[in-house]
């Protein structure tokens, strides 16, 4: 999924070489992620909000290499349609573990892995020319994401300490209202003029710039707390360039496109920080 992002934040820059190598490591990589979930899936606790956020990565992961592979006429129907098949399995896991769970402030942000999952079948759709899916999918992100937020900043409200938030999957609650607004942009360029798209564009207006507003808080904690970087960073730092390089085009704000041309940057340096450190534990993955 981190992979796959950073993919199609250099190749909106033209950087076409380098997308290129790192489509072909996520495409690899891609199989092995099914299988492993295959394989685990019978031992799996579905009960554990935890384990259910860690899945959505699965449907996230096939929607974003759809995404990058739009260009090619069957590969990107097979993984939408794999993508689709695990959210709709476990959507439903997802609410009971949650409404079991309310109760006990445990939200953290993976569980905001369901929203980055929403949105993505929301990219994939438009991608597919898909318009009522595209709308659906970008509405349900959105919902999801203000939810699960909610459940976080409550959490915090009723004295969660800072050291039990701080991990690498905080990130994710600037990625989760990042590919919002790129499910919103790609929906907005389907649209004939008019108020609904008028509306569409309002609203991605203003995840961009909640994303953004994120980007402050989630550094200050990351230094104080000693956050080491994850692929759960990775995936936000690839999204804010790709949602901020689609922002400059649809709005024409071309200082948009100067913010965006440093994060491929700031994402691929991150990713060659998680990769080796990965490589070193014998672990790696790619996101």
């Amino acid at each position: 999924m981190a992979t796959g992002i950073v993919s199609i934040a250099a190749a909106d820059h033209g950087y076409r070489l380098l997308s290129d190598g790192l489509m072909v490591i996520a495409a690899a990589a891609l199989p092995v992620l099914i299988v492993a979930v295959i394989r685990a899936w019978p031992r799996l606790d579905l009960g554990d909000p935890d384990t259910v956020s860690a899945l959505f990565t699965y449907v996230a992961a096939c929607a974003v290499v759809a995404a990058r592979l739009s260009e090619h006429r069957v590969l990107p129907w097979v993984l939408a349609a794999m993508a689709l098949q695990g959210w709709l399995s476990l959507a439903p896991a997802a609410v009971r573990t949650v409404r079991r769970h309310i109760g006990d402030l445990r939200a953290r942000g993976s569980w905001e892995l369901a929203a980055v999952a929403t949105s993505g079948l929301a990219i994939v759709s438009a991608s597919l020319q898909l318009l009522f899916c595209a709308a659906l999918f970008w509405v349900l992100g959105i919902a999801v994401y203000l939810f699960m937020t909610g459940l976080i900043v409550v959490r915090v409200r009723r004295g969660a300490a800072l050291n039990q938030l701080a991990h690498p999957d905080l990130w994710i609650l600037m990625g989760g209202i990042a590919i919002a607004t790129l499910a919103g942009d790609h929906l907005h360029a389907m649209l004939p003029a008019g108020p609904f798209a008028d509306g569409v564009r309002a609203v991605t207006i203003a995840t961009w710039v909640t994303a953004t507003a994120w980007i402050v808080p989630l550094t200050v904690v990351a230094i104080r707390c000693r956050i080491a970087l994850g692929w759960p960073a990775v995936f936000p730092l690839g999204m804010y360039s790709s949602a901020t390089y689609a922002m400059s085009v649809e709005t024409g704000w071309r200082w948009l496109a100067d913010v965006s041309a440093l994060f491929p940057w700031i994402a691929l340096a991150a990713w060659v920080v998680v990769a080796l450190a990965s490589a070193r534990r014998g672990t790696l993955s790619v996101g």
